[in-house]
């Protein structure tokens, strides 16, 4: 079993390492990152500078320690016990600042982040290219839904964009995920119906085991329930606060993840953020 030393991690790892005594298994190794199964925990392995994220794990050279990496193979992971593990900035806990993020999202001026990917070209009302052309129906749906505060609605939604687009984390996945993301906020602010949406979302979490990748479905299951991306909770921190500015940079941030996965999430949250 390869040994690799790690320099920093989220708060779920370093639960899962604890729990796991550091042994994990490759579930898929890609040319920035590998994911890896620590017990019943899929966690993800990148650069120190790669970005924060619960389930991630920091080494000082990926390059030199994951090189051909199978699925399948072994890695005993070892933490620095100094280092605090991350976690996200709080959420929303106020009427007043539900409303904040509420409005700040409408606001955002997402013109201003560049050429858009994926589900942020139906954030700008453009038609969406494939394998999406089909998709912007759907993504109307579920906004919809989160504005009417239909929780049953939303979540009927949701089932027609699991799965959809290519990948480990397709896109209709990241927008679902942006879109519950919101409304998990939301929730712990006490401006909407907690019970009806933690069932939706309790929902599309059973749903997404059956019609997704097993990494995107561990990833969705956290942006159900209001953890995700370091950008993401900045972004919804700042527009909490009524700070447009560093929510526009935390927004930048966002769009950076992946090919389009950031864009996907930022035009989910958005959507979520309605009503």
């Amino acid at each position: 079993m390869r040994a690799v030393q790690i320099c920093g991690l989220g708060w779920r790892a370093a639960r899962a390492l604890r729990d796991a005594d550091g042994e994990t298994r490759v579930l898929a190794a890609l040319s920035a990152s590998v994911y890896v199964r620590a017990g019943d925990e899929v966690l993800w392995i990148g650069g120190p500078d790669a970005t924060p994220h619960p389930r991630a794990i920091h080494v000082a050279d990926p390059a030199a320690h994951l090189a051909r990496l199978g699925s399948g193979d072994r890695l005993r992971l070892s933490p620095v016990s100094a280092r605090t593990p991350w976690c996200p900035e709080a959420a929303p806990t106020t009427l007043t600042s539900a409303t904040a993020l509420r409005t700040g999202a409408a606001r955002l001026a997402v013109r201003e982040l560049g050429e858009p990917r994926g589900f942020g070209v139906w954030l700008v009302g453009a038609p969406m290219a494939f394998p999406l052309e089909a998709a912007g129906a759907r993504a109307d749906a579920l906004a919809d839904a989160c504005a009417a505060d239909d929780a049953a609605g939303a979540e009927a939604a949701a089932s027609a964009l699991v799965g959809l687009g290519p990948g480990l984390t397709p896109a209709g996945d990241d927008f679902i995920g942006g879109a519950f993301f919101a409304r998990a906020l939301l929730v712990r602010a006490g401006s909407v119906d907690a019970a009806a949406w933690e069932a939706a979302a309790s929902s599309v979490k059973t749903a997404a085991t059956r019609l997704t990748h097993p990494i995107a479905a561990a990833l969705l299951g956290d942006l159900l329930i209001g953890e995700g991306w370091a950008p993401l909770h900045d972004l919804a921190a700042a527009l909490a606060r009524g700070d447009a500015r560093s929510a526009l940079d935390a927004a930048r941030r966002l769009i950076r993840l992946g090919h389009s996965s950031g864009w996907d999430l930022l035009a989910g949250f958005i959507a979520g953020a309605r009503g």
